[in-house]
């Protein structure tokens, strides 16, 4: 069973508390506004299975965009006239049509991101991915969750930590993190429940290690929540900690957060060409309801991106549940990082 397909619990949009509280403080629904970025999951398959990740990618998923799909991405990036394209995964490195695409994003004026997990680059084949990625210019997020192993080793595994910093080595060698027109961006993850601490200061203390014992320069980074979805809940539920960082989450909500949610600016499409509004309503099958305001059926409606009208995604209805209180949380989270500071 696909992501896309498992059973969720839907929320009507104007009906749920996340959306009171977002109404109460701005003064209308959450909608869109514009389209910046055009957020691609191209796949599930992974060399790692992370604790924390929530879209519960592995090695055993099998789950990738085909050609034909990746088309229509492109397609609507031109439509929307959008600036990114934003290429997350499982490993985006293994789908088998990744190179093509980031050469074809490129050629039509895309900014290309890639969201890494960095250990891909040591696996057999994968080993020029930092030269290719020198070659077509493009901006790396990497995740790196801590500077500490043993907190690296709780989430990611046995290894990761040390090979995640041989790979920025190798980065760090072709110009990344050390040039300007090469961008290496880490991501941290706490590892319990609990909010990250100030972006700016946690950058400080990843400078400072990093620097100090590997030798290793990056350019930002970005300090994510972990939203109460995927692996992480269910580690949450089986500790029976979840309920108290839900109500952790749902008590931190801060207003100043909402102009710039994630959702309000980006298309997310998952590897079968479905739309959602972000990559966490991905993650527990979502959909987006471009054409209306959502019902208890908005999940079976599946827009496709072929479909994609631009016009009508700016102005949506964006549909929301309780896990949408980590994105409003403390200095509040979205892909980039922070949203105030």
């Amino acid at each position: 069973m696909s992501i896309a397909d498992q059973p969720v619990s839907l929320t009507i949009s104007g009906a749920n508390e996340f959306d009171g509280l977002v109404e109460r403080a701005s003064g209308r629904p959450l909608c869109g506004a514009t389209i910046e970025t055009v957020q691609v999951n191209i796949g599930l398959t992974c060399n790692l299975a992370c604790r924390h990740c929530h879209v519960e990618s592995s090695p055993n998923k099998v789950e990738q965009a085909d050609w034909p799909t990746l088309c229509d991405v492109l397609d609507a990036f031109d439509r929307a006239g959008a600036k990114t394209i934003d290429i997350t995964g499982g490993a985006p490195e293994m789908n088998p049509h990744f190179r093509r695409f980031i050469g074809e994003a490129t050629r039509r004026g895309a900014d290309v991101m890639v969201r890494t997990n960095l250990t891909i680059m040591l696996e057999a084949g994968y080993e020029g991915f930092p030269e290719f990625y020198r070659d077509y210019g493009v901006h790396l997020v990497a995740s790196l969750p801590c500077y500490m192993e043993e907190n690296v080793k709780r989430q990611r595994g046995l290894h990761v930590f040390h090979e995640s910093i041989e790979v920025i080595q190798r980065l760090n060698a072709v110009g990344y993190g050390r040039r300007d027109d090469l961008p290496l961006d880490l991501v941290y993850n706490p590892v319990g429940p609990s909010l990250p601490p100030s972006e700016k200061s946690l950058e400080a203390d990843y400078r400072r290690v990093l620097n100090n014992q590997f030798d290793i320069d990056f350019t930002n980074l970005v300090a994510i929540t972990n939203l109460p979805i995927g692996r992480f809940q269910h580690d949450l539920d089986r500790q029976g900690r979840g309920e108290a960082y839900r109500r952790l989450l749902r008590e931190s909500f801060n207003p100043a957060t909402i102009d710039g949610l994630m959702c309000r600016h980006q298309l997310h499409v998952a590897y079968d060409g479905t739309m959602y509004d972000c990559d966490f309503n991905y993650a527990i099958g979502l959909a987006a309801r471009p054409d209306g305001n959502g019902s208890p059926n908005a999940s079976r409606g599946r827009p496709h991106v072929r479909d994609f009208d631009p016009a009508t995604w700016r102005r949506r209805r964006i549909m929301t549940g309780e896990h949408c209180f980590g994105c409003t949380a403390g200095s509040g989270s979205s892909c980039g990082g922070s949203l105030t500071s």
